[in-house]
């Protein structure tokens, strides 16, 4: 039998009285992401089984499956038959393009290919500080960069990064590396990306941004303004994108 939806405990054979109801199956989902926040479980690897976390919470093993579903549909977790189940990553290919919304006018996804223009150390302004839940002026790491579909140029990006979680990121390294961004925040840096929060809006292009994407001023972009969270919503980027949409389009699937 479950224990009662309000006693579950992250300690195995202890129990901790909630102040407010929820399901239990909600429960354990919350340690599961404990133990992701924690680095219990990294990127790719495998998470015990259904059954020994059962015994871990004390709880039925359906209670157990169904926090694992729900996790598995918000892709924190990747379920592979007959295998079991993994920690997301950003490396795996199926995730690599899971943040990049843009395809092209067939349908098809583009081979993306990233120009690092720059990355610097700054003070952050107010309102990404405020979007990333830091101080007035606190140290982030700027960082832009120019994505390219096959030889053409798509979107400029302005990233900005928590300058704690971000040490040592340089434009040196950036320049060496070839994989997805995500990834390397992932494993270098342990910070993974889980989920965003993006708002559109049409703007023209200016002087700073035209001759980069190879568009007269004036040109219509589409700017895709990006927060991005990791484990327990903490805010971890603040992303500007501007996109030229001739050829392309946003993409996204509503259910």
């Amino acid at each position: 039998m479950d224990t009662d939806p309000a006693s579950v405990s992250s300690t195995p054979g202890r129990a901790k009285r909630a102040a407010v109801y929820s399901p239990l199956y909600k429960q354990i989902k919350r340690l599961l992401v404990d133990s992701l926040r924690r680095g219990e479980w990294k990127p790719a690897s495998a998470i015990p089984s259904e059954l020994e976390l059962a015994s871990r919470f004390q709880v039925s093993q359906g209670t157990v499956r169904k926090a694992i579903d729900e996790l598995s549909a918000e892709n924190l977790l990747v379920r592979r038959q007959g295998k079991g189940t993994y920690v997301a990553t950003h490396h795996a290919p199926r995730s690599q393009y899971r943040f990049l919304r843009l395809l092209a006018d067939n349908g098809e996804v583009p081979a993306a290919h990233s120009q690092f223009l720059d990355c610097r150390r700054v003070r952050a302004p107010a309102d990404v500080a405020a979007l990333l839940d830091l101080k007035a002026g606190a140290s982030v790491v700027f960082v832009q960069r120019l994505l390219r579909f096959g030889n053409a140029p798509v979107v400029l990006d302005d990233l900005w990064l928590p300058g704690q979680l971000f040490r040592g990121l340089s434009f040196e390294r950036l320049a060496q590396y070839t994989g997805p961004l995500y990834g390397l925040f992932e494993t270098e840096f342990g910070v993974p990306m889980v989920r965003a929060d993006e708002r559109l809006r049409a703007v023209a292009a200016d002087e700073r941004c035209a001759p980069p994407l190879e568009v007269a001023p004036g040109s219509p972009l589409l700017l895709v303004e990006r927060v991005s969270f990791t484990y327990g919503d903490r805010p971890v980027e603040v992303r500007r994108g501007l996109c030229v949409t001739r050829g392309h389009y946003y993409h996204n699937a509503l259910t």
